[in-house]
């Protein structure tokens, strides 16, 4: 039997690049969550976390709406001469990065929150800049939670399905990840592939979730 390993590649290229994304932009944006005290904060942490709850069929279906030809931002990257998004790779990722920014922005908020105003106030003391004390103290402060939020980001776009499907379909190559290429199996009744596909991804999952186990368990004994 033979397996075919472009899925495979594509989706670790779309959780590699989504992870990425996901921590430019979630960084910034949990740091907000976490020092603001404006009340508006808790509205935008609901907006969030709402894919958690969002079904993923029903967040594909308005992507599929804005991205496409007709959509605000599918009119607006047109205007710009890049066409279309959705069934593209970029499509993917912006699916990815919206259905995943619970999973990375809410552990490095919670990292944010632990540390406290002590350390800051210390490194304001010192006469340490503000780019100093967020790159300097909080950041390594928070080092755990950027360890889980960046697994959790990564597994979790290896594992999407419903998003992938609504915004990429299934074109080989360029849309078709693992959990679609599995459903292709299934659905053209090839057991033995889709067994092997969707074994390994099982196998990946199991590593993936006892390898963060670890890690925060080996940063919690070094931080203290």
């Amino acid at each position: 039997m033979e397996i075919d390993w472009q899925p495979v590649w594509l989706t670790l290229k779309l959780a590699a690049t989504t992870t990425l994304v996901l921590l430019l932009v979630g960084t910034p944006l949990a740091w907000w969550l976490a020092r603001s005290h404006t009340r508006w904060k808790e509205v935008v942490g609901s907006l969030v976390a709402l894919p958690l709850v969002l079904p993923p069929t029903v967040l594909g279906f308005y992507l599929l709406l804005m991205l496409g030809p007709n959509g605000p931002i599918g009119e607006l990257t047109q205007s710009l001469g890049l066409g279309t998004l959705p069934f593209t790779f970029p499509g993917l990722v912006i699916g990815s990065v919206i259905y995943s920014l619970p999973f990375v922005v809410q552990p490095i908020r919670n990292a944010f929150e632990a540390m406290g105003e002590r350390p800051m106030e210390v490194a304001a003391t010192l006469r340490a800049s503000p780019l100093t004390r967020f790159f300097g103290v909080a950041i390594p402060l928070a080092r755990p939670g950027f360890v889980t939020g960046s697994v959790l980001g990564f597994a979790h776009t290896i594992g999407e399905f419903g998003v992938v499907l609504m915004i990429g379909g299934s074109i080989p190559g360029e849309t078709k990840v693992l959990s679609v290429a599995i459903y292709d199996h299934v659905e053209s009744l090839e057991w033995e592939q889709a067994h092997w596909l969707a074994g390994g991804m099982l196998l990946f999952s199991f590593i993936v979730v006892f390898s963060m186990f670890l890690l925060e368990k080996r940063l919690r004994r070094s931080g203290t």
